[in-house]
């Protein structure tokens, strides 16, 4: 059962190496993380701006930017945090 962060979304920015799957991979086999997407949003010569969801029970912020930054990368920003024991859907409101 989940008990803390169960899904995060992050801007970040990397060198072209290690490549996405290499990097989703390696991501992936963080503890309490069950699945990893990564999309490619913008790249140029040197670098690749990508946007990273995480999903699992429980994930460690902390090991997930140290696993980054040991990748060469760095969090721009958070873009989406879910915490506790179920994804809580957003509903439109009249406002929106």
């Amino acid at each position: 059962m989940a008990k803390g962060l169960i899904r995060i979304v992050l801007d970040i920015l990397k060198p072209h190496e290690p490549t996405l799957p290499h990097f989703a991979t390696y991501l992936s086999k963080l503890s309490g993380v069950e699945g990893v997407n990564v999309t490619l949003m913008e790249i140029d010569k040197e670098t690749e701006n990508i946007k990273v969801t995480m999903q699992g029970s429980d994930l460690n912020y902390q090991e997930i930017t140290q696993a980054i930054e040991e990748y060469g990368g760095s969090i721009h920003s958070i873009d989406e945090v879910v915490a506790g024991k179920t994804m809580v859907e957003e509903v439109t409101t009249p406002q929106d």
